[in-house]
């Protein structure tokens, strides 16, 4: 299993907590913007631009993270892109130079899905998700 996925705890998805899921969310994005080395710039973008203050106050205490629901939904969306990445290019390596590598297919233009996810929406987010899907041959899982 990665090292930047940790297991969900037994439960219903319902009777995990919007807390638990935002500080769970929030770690692993930690982990996740390290192994893809992006700068503090590229991560306030991924998340939709909250304020510095609170970006910082949300690394350093993630379980008291109040995330809005378009945080949570950004969160989802690159979870389910590093994981579609793991299973694409078991290479841990390999699938975190994936994102920043200039790519020919036309949902890319040429650029990186990185520069793709820094344009701002969430649906550029969705876009990189559902291509991952796509190449996975499967839906979202």
């Amino acid at each position: 299993m990665s090292a930047v996925l940790a297991p969900v705890p037994h439960g219903s998805p319902a009777s995990i907590s919007p807390q638990a899921l935002a500080a769970a969310g929030m770690r692993a994005f930690a982990r996740i913007a390290q192994a893809w080395g992006l700068s503090v710039e590229e991560q306030l973008a991924l998340l939709g631009q909250p304020p510095r203050s609170t970006f910082f106050a949300w690394r350093k205490q993630p379980d008291k993270a109040a995330l809005p629901r378009d945080t949570l939904e950004r969160l989802s969306n690159i979870l389910g892109i590093y994981k579609s990445l793991q299973i694409l290019l078991p290479d841990a390596a390999a699938a975190d130079a994936w994102v920043r590598k200039p790519n020919a297919a036309p949902a890319f233009g040429g650029g990186s899905a990185l520069d793709r996810m820094l344009a701002g929406n969430v649906s550029d987010l969705n876009l990189v998700r559902r291509y991952l899907d796509g190449v996975r041959g499967g839906g979202w899982s």
